[in-house]
């Protein structure tokens, strides 16, 4: 066990765990953050997607110990009010259905349009292909992606 100070959503936690544990367990089962999903354990499905200094990854994949002392950001801490463009484009298009992937999607799509305000059809297949949704609104969350693009312009 290690005592390591973990910076999420610009409060600052101090956890006594393994340094191996995934983050997304650390996330979860201590600091209960529970809007990052388990889906698959191997880094494949997406659904446990967060941001460490503004880049998506896998939480599953991480172990803590490699994001101490980095900006964590998760679903909770994507906007105060849900008023994130992706949020609001996500509820416009009516992307979820079962909504299990959604958390995972959103936090990529946000990822992407940080590097990509303006995003082709190419740009948005290539960068989400590492988040699966199993209801198939790949549709949906394209055009909700381009819809995003459009409300932080304005």
């Amino acid at each position: 066990m290690a005592k390591l100070n973990l910076k999420v959503n610009h409060k600052t936690y101090s956890v006594d765990v393994d340094p191996a544990t995934p983050l997304l367990w650390v996330l979860r089962d201590h600091l209960h953050l529970v809007g990052t999903k388990f889906g698959c354990a191997v880094g494949a499905c997406g659904a446990c997607t967060v941001h460490m200094n503004g880049m998506a990854l896998k939480s599953c994949q991480l172990p803590v110990s490699a994001a101490a002392t980095q900006e964590i950001t998760t679903i909770e801490g994507l906007s105060e009010n849900g008023d994130h463009p992706v949020q609001k484009a996500w509820l416009d298009i009516d992307v979820a259905q079962c909504g299990y992937c959604q958390t995972g999607q959103i936090m990529a799509a946000a990822a992407l349009l940080k590097q990509k305000p303006n995003p082709t059809d190419a740009d948005i297949d290539n960068f989400m292909s590492g988040n699966i949704c199993r209801c198939g609104t790949y549709i949906r969350i394209r055009e909700a992606i381009h819809s995003a693009a459009n409300l932080s312009k304005k």
